[in-house]
């Protein structure tokens, strides 16, 4: 199975994982969380501890980041452990594009973040553009 690692503010990750267990009915296994946290600005520290975290989630399969937004600090020191075939990185971690990659963890890490980018990219809809009852005057 691939581990999954969300690299997001503490609050974000924590409503991602309880969103996940609420839908799930159970906390889901392979799953984590590395808070990106102001008060971490120590880098070698941070990538000490995002290192600790993908070799902790890797049981064989690689692991797939899920980050907030590309570019950052913390997904530029994220980008330093990328590995075709063991560690991937998305950007712009939304639920539907966590509920995707759960959905789909038996592929192979490649195909699992290609799901995770249509996963974020199908979870935007316009409501008024889908929703088929009566409009708003």
């Amino acid at each position: 199975m691939t581990g999954i690692l969300l690299l997001v503010p503490g609050a974000m990750g924590q409503g991602l994982t309880d969103a996940v267990t609420h839908i799930f009915g159970e906390p889901v296994g392979g799953l984590a969380t590395l808070a990106v946290d102001q008060a971490h600005r120590d880098t070698e520290d941070f990538h000490r501890r995002l290192d600790a975290a993908v070799a902790d989630l890797d049981r064989g399969q690689g692991v797939l980041i899920l980050a907030d937004i590309f570019g950052a600090s913390h997904t530029n020191t994220a980008c330093r452990l990328l590995a075709p075939g063991r560690v991937e990185l998305v950007s712009g971690v939304n639920l539907p594009m966590l509920l995707r990659v759960l959905n789909h963890r038996g592929l192979g890490l490649e195909a699992l973040a290609d799901k995770a980018v249509s996963g974020g990219v199908d979870g935007i809809l316009r409501a008024s553009l889908r929703h088929s009852g009566p409009s708003a005057a």
